[in-house]
């Protein structure tokens, strides 16, 4: 696609990345051009390339929407604004980082229509799901979400503040940033630069008489020990953690320091999830799996009388020929009954908690991918190219060098 370089080559650009439902849009000065690429379903896309000569201009415009200080190029700035796109409003992040050729601009994209989900939306297993809403019937307890950077724990963490929402609740967040404002919920944003971060703010909200509070990520002892004496209290904690899998988030509260009798007490349930690309419906086709392929999913077949076939996207104008639309959470729920309590109080290891919990109703991140492979959602590469492998199986695979590049269809 071309575009006019003019003086609202800016607004063209994010209008077409709008378009295409990207989340994000990345301008990259190189040596003799311009690079323009935006993220869609996770994946970096190329968008553009301009000639060097609009580089100034478009990134004087970008600071000029953002309130910048289109002097200053030798420190990164942040900056917002929004932008009117089809009789919406369209929340727009700067951040400007000084490189090499010059300032690199990145670009998010917060378009509420996208961003907010239902818990029907989010891919959910109807097992999981069934789970999931009665551990939120609990009064009080932390429930956290767990998983790494881009893994949609924010847009869980909504959809179910929109659930858990209903008159005669006060329910307060602190979040950094507040990236989707929500009707009725009361949302404090973390400003360090006044002293205001997660754990000064958890301290005032709980002076606020809040019955649900959503603290946006712990990332330390005191937030988490304040969080964990929120939920002993009669709160219900919502909260995000760094870790791989469910019943890591509980070595890593372990590891700040926590109490484990006062972990297991508040801990109602985490759940640990990862985004995968859904299959284009446009252009899905079957296709016969690889024998790889076929030993990946092997733990979750049978012996079958015709050959297994699979979906796939072939690839076509609607997907820009990627063969995904969309994205969908592969998800393990991990809830915490009174014997898995005494379990964490007791210091039992990973193996004892995940006994107890598939009794529960638990299972792996893998085999909910695995799943989803069968039901003709999603593809074994994804799968691959997500990171998401079984251990049962990990030492048996042998993978090249990219994944992605050899399975790629």
């Amino acid at each position: 696609m071309e575009f006019m370089n003019n003086g609202k080559l800016a607004q063209q650009l994010l209008e077409e990345a709008i378009r295409n439902k990207a989340s994000d849009v990345h301008v990259e000065p190189l040596a003799k051009e311009v690079r323009v690429r935006m993220r869609i379903d996770g994946l970096l896309q190329e968008l553009c390339r301009l000639p060097q000569s609009s580089y100034s201009s478009l990134v004087s415009q970008l600071k000029v929407l953002s309130s910048m200080d289109i002097a200053e190029k030798r420190v990164p700035q942040d900056g917002r604004w929004q932008l009117s796109y089809a009789g919406r409003s369209i929340d727009l992040r700067l951040s400007t980082l000084p490189t090499i050729n010059g300032e690199k601009v990145a670009v998010r994209i917060l378009d509420q229509e996208q961003g907010m989900r239902r818990l029907e939306d989010l891919g959910m297993s109807s097992q999981n799901l069934k789970t999931y809403r009665g551990l939120l019937a609990a009064s009080h307890g932390l429930f956290l979400f767990t998983g790494p950077t881009g893994s949609g724990k924010t847009t869980s963490l909504y959809a179910t503040l929109r659930e858990l929402q209903q008159e005669g609740l006060n329910l307060v967040t602190v979040e950094d940033p507040v990236e989707f404002k929500l009707e009725g919920i009361n949302q404090v944003a973390v400003n360090r630069k006044a002293g205001l971060d997660f754990a000064t703010g958890l301290r005032s909200l709980v002076r606020q008489d809040p019955d649900i509070i959503m603290v946006g990520e712990i990332r330390d002892r005191e937030t988490a020990a304040m969080a964990v004496q929120a939920a002993l209290t009669g709160h219900l904690v919502l909260s995000t953690l760094h870790t791989n899998s469910a019943v890591g988030a509980v070595a890593r509260l372990l590891d700040m320091g926590l109490e484990a009798y006062l972990l297991a007490a508040a801990l109602r349930g985490v759940l640990a999830q990862r985004l995968v690309r859904r299959i284009c419906s446009h252009c899905a086709e079957y296709y016969t799996p690889t024998a790889q392929e076929q030993q990946f999913l092997q733990l979750a077949t049978q012996q079958r009388e015709e050959p297994l076939m699979l979906k796939r996207g072939r690839g076509c104008s609607h997907c820009r020929y990627t063969g995904y639309a969309g994205r969908l959470a592969v998800q393990e729920l991990l809830p915490v009954d009174e014997y898995m309590g005494d379990l964490i109080s007791a210091g039992a290891g990973k193996a004892a908690l995940l006994s107890h919990g598939a009794a529960l109703g638990w299972r792996s991140i893998y085999a909910d991918a695995v799943a989803k492979v069968l039901a003709e959602q999603t593809t074994v590469s994804e799968l691959w190219r997500a990171g998401i492998v079984g251990e049962e199986i990990a030492a048996t695979m042998h993978y090249g060098s990219s994944r992605e590049a050899q399975y790629v269809h």
